[in-house]
């Protein structure tokens, strides 16, 4: 009888030990995310460069180095991507980060992105691409921080499509037609 009071005792206790728990956990600081939203499919002539925005968000508290950080310390902000063959990476562009200053920092301004911000990629297919879907694959490296400290650096994981379609076909230029003679 007393072993079966005492389990009572005890399992009355779970909830609180629970609740505590729970309180606990939600003190936790969520982690710093960045996420990328979906690429339509892109169509890509052969022989041309075609543009594509790749938009990303960083998660609300969070900021990251831009791609050029303010200084030599700090991990830019960096898309590397892996093309199929024949396919040639153009230039990417990446937006101007804000330049800000953060309560861990109060005498260094520090160039980021926050909230939602696009890089641009162009994507070349040479002639010798066989028309087609191919998968665009690469990371985007970042470093995360909130107002109070900075995480370790992240990889997100970037893909997106590109169906490779024939070059328009040259204009033709048709000789000018001679006058007629007669005779």
């Amino acid at each position: 009888m007393e072993r079966m009071r005492t389990l009572v005792r005890r399992m009355r206790q779970f909830p609180v030990v629970f609740a505590l728990a729970a309180c606990a956990w939600a003190q936790v600081p969520k982690p710093p995310s960045v996420s990328i939203a979906p690429v339509p499919l892109v169509v890509a002539p052969r022989t041309a460069q075609t543009k594509v925005d790749l938009n990303f968000r960083v998660g609300s508290g969070f900021h990251i180095n831009s791609n050029t950080p303010k200084s030599e310390y700090l991990i830019p902000t960096a898309l590397k991507m892996d093309l199929p063959t024949d396919i040639v990476l153009g230039k990417i562009e990446y937006p101007a980060g804000a330049d800000l200053t953060f309560p861990f920092s109060p005498d260094e301004t520090l160039s980021v992105y926050s909230g939602d911000f696009t890089v641009s990629v162009a994507v070349h297919p040479l002639k010798s691409v066989v028309p087609g879907k191919y998968v665009m694959h690469g990371v985007l490296r970042y470093q995360a921080c909130d107002n109070a400290q900075c995480f370790p650096p992240k990889t997100l994981p970037v893909s997106f499509d590109v169906k490779v379609v024939k070059e328009p076909a040259a204009p033709r230029h048709y000789p000018g037609q001679s006058p007629p003679t007669h005779n």
